[in-house]
């Protein structure tokens, strides 16, 4: 499975253990983060550390839900058509509706999972209100760090129940070391943002109550003066120290030098705490938590801490003081401990793997039943009779005879095959499409479909070898097959670029060589998968013969399915369903027609109508007598219009 995260930050080394744990477990992860972000207050700049998965991005703007990246990485990545889309934004955000923008411009229909940690019901303003009702009612899924963000998702639009997934925390980083009970003088520790919904002051006037207690404070932020203020005021100055940030292996030694760590968040109308990490971090480094009653903190600790009232100095002091008792610090210590194991990034990683497989559609119906075989029938019984003699009754088929000729019936019938007479020859698309609704009427529209031209051979060994490769992701649309002419042993082309206007242009000039692009595969030995099938749609009928298996491929790749070839031996002997090249010919040119007005309009055919008549007139002059005899043809045909030449 291939996933596309987009989180701002990946820019933190230590959080990408979540994508580092998914890549070990099979899960192919591709991270595109800020090139810089501001995490904890203190900008942090992108270095891979070797994480050859992960790609920066510039970004404008540094609120969360107000800062845009810079498209391309993000359009490069969603080419390399992902499975799943996790974004890791908020709903409301600029950088959400952009990313849904980017994706809607790649005409990519790739679920997206959302995440959120928003723990107070907002409504936001104009755009940002319509960002998020978008997102949320187009998401095929969500996880979210707090269960009141789930419950804020459902409410305000998400069709589908939302994840609950912790933030997760290393646990290899922060880990306990054997150490003796607190002495009379204890280290009491905060870490986080010196900012006034953080609490910091209510500690500082908790530690005037006990003049036992030394106050280490790691961080920074806009009230640290204040706070210094403060604690020179309460006369404490010399028992708090300010230490700033800390970064790489420091924080985890802070960790573990405190006694006992205080998390006194106050709440505020627009401002909850929507995880605490820091509370799962000195769990983990062995330190007892006091925390405030709040926010998504209770949810984190459980029991494995002291709440206290928020913004309360004496119940804080309190609370401290129980944590530092011996016997009530022991069994703190040894019950966060066992309560951290469920945020190790591992654990994290397993729940993100278990919420992909609920947002990634079934797309494997057909993987452990053998394909369906449909054969559109015209022409010679007894190249059709070839055909379903190298699939040895391996496979169920199903013939549709255009030609409505009794001896193919009796080969079908010989062979085992489910036999149609459309009644008239309604062409290959139609054929096809009468194909696919018999299947469904029989109970086997969730089976995958391997189209088979009368005039191609394959063995069994090679279509299952076709099947196990369609089925080797979920995003494989369709699979073609290498094919070889039996009478020169030359290996065929199989891959063709999409036609496009520009591209006759670069034909017309002697170019078209250069144009080497894999789009499409020739639909002679073409499987296509179920789930593929209904998404897409059937074929398009308008196409009498050529184009079809394009337009169809064309629409698929659109809608992000992938177009794949298996090496295998297939032969293609060509000119099974007409002997008239001329007749061909002018079906050819006359399908080609038809799919640059569908996929381009009127104006798109009249660029490509205009390439094809220049790139003919300069044939029919510079080529040889045979040559221009064949370019000259062209050039009237196509200055008559090909449909319209057909009619006649």
């Amino acid at each position: 499975m291939k996933v596309l995260r987009i989180a701002h930050h990946g820019v933190v080394s230590s959080w990408r253990e979540r994508e580092r744990m998914l890549r070990s477990h099979g899960t192919d992860v591709e991270l595109v983060s800020a090139r810089r972000w501001a995490e904890g207050g203190s900008p942090v700049h992108l270095t891979t550390e070797g994480d050859t998965f992960v790609r920066g991005a510039g970004t404008v703007g540094k609120h969360p839900n107000a800062f845009l990246y810079n498209p391309i990485p993000i359009w490069r990545a969603l080419g390399s058509t992902p499975a799943i889309l996790d974004l890791h934004e908020e709903p409301c955000s600029l950088a959400t509706a952009e990313i849904l923008a980017l994706r809607a411009l790649r005409r990519s229909n790739v679920p997206y999972t959302l995440y959120s940690a928003q723990n107070i019901h907002k409504s936001y303003p104009i755009p940002f209100r319509w960002f998020e009702s978008y997102a949320l009612k187009h998401a095929a899924g969500a996880y979210v760090c707090n269960q009141k963000a789930g419950e804020i998702l459902s409410r305000k639009g998400l069709r589908v129940r939302p994840a609950l997934i912790p933030l997760g925390v290393d646990l290899k980083n922060f880990h306990a070391i054997d150490r003796d009970t607190p002495s009379g003088k204890a280290i009491v520790g905060y870490v986080g943002q010196l900012e006034p919904h953080k609490g910091v002051e209510t500690l500082i006037r908790a530690a005037a109550i006990e003049p036992s207690w030394t106050l280490r404070i790691s961080g920074d932020g806009s009230s640290r003066e204040e706070l210094e203020e403060l604690a020179l005021t309460l006369g404490v100055s010399d028992r708090v120290h300010f230490l700033g940030f800390a970064t790489g292996a420091e924080l985890p030694e802070r960790y573990r030098e405190l006694d006992v760590i205080a998390v006194p968040s106050i709440p505020t109308r627009d401002w909850l705490e929507q995880f605490c990490r820091v509370a799962v971090e000195a769990m983990a480094s062995g330190v007892p938590v006091v925390a405030s009653h709040t926010g998504a903190i209770a949810d984190v600790v459980e029991d494995a801490a002291i709440l206290v009232r928020p913004s309360d100095h004496v119940d804080l002091a309190s609370g401290i003081s129980r944590a530092l008792r011996p016997e009530q610090w022991i069994r703190m210590r040894k019950h966060g401990l066992a309560h951290v194991q469920r945020f190790s990034w591992e654990s994290v990683a397993e729940q993100h793997a278990e919420h992909y497989a609920t947002v990634l559609p079934c797309r494997n119906s057909g993987a452990q039943r053998l394909p369906q075989v449909v054969v559109v029938a015209f022409g010679s019984p007894d190249i059709l009779s070839q055909s379903l003699s190298a699939l040895d009754r391996a496979f169920p088929v199903t013939v549709v005879d255009n030609g409505s000729s009794k001896a193919t019936r009796a080969i079908a019938l010989e062979h085992g095959a489910h036999y149609i007479d459309p009644g008239a020859n309604v062409g290959f698309a139609a054929g096809v499409n009468a194909a696919l609704r018999s299947l469904g009427a029989r109970g086997s529209s969730g089976d995958d479909v391997l189209l088979l031209n009368p005039d191609a051979q394959i063995s069994p060994a090679s279509v299952i070898t076709m099947h196990e490769l369609l089925h080797a992701d979920n995003v494989r649309g369709a699979v073609g097959a290498t094919q070889r002419d039996p009478r020169s042993g030359v290996e065929a082309r199989v891959w063709w670029p999409f036609p496009n206007p520009l591209r006759a242009w670069l034909e017309a000039f002697g170019l078209g060589r250069w144009n080497t692009s894999r789009g499409f595969v020739i639909g002679s030995v073409l499987l296509l998968r179920a789930e593929a099938i209904a998404d897409v749609g059937p074929f398009d009928e308008r196409f009498f013969l050529y184009a079809e298996e394009t337009d169809w491929q064309k629409r698929a790749v659109d809608r992000g399915w992938r177009i794949d070839v298996a090496r295998v031996d297939a032969l293609h002997l060509g000119g099974g369903t007409s002997s008239d090249p001329s007749h061909r010919d002018r079906l050819f040119h006359a399908s080609l027609e038809t799919y640059q007005r569908k996929h381009f309009g009127t104006v798109g055919w009249q660029v490509f109508r205009t390439a094809m008549v220049l790139g003919a007139g300069i044939r029919s002059v510079t080529h040889s007598r045979a040559g221009r005899r064949s370019a000259f043809a062209r050039l009237i045909l196509y200055m008559r219009g090909p449909l319209a030449s057909l009619k006649t």
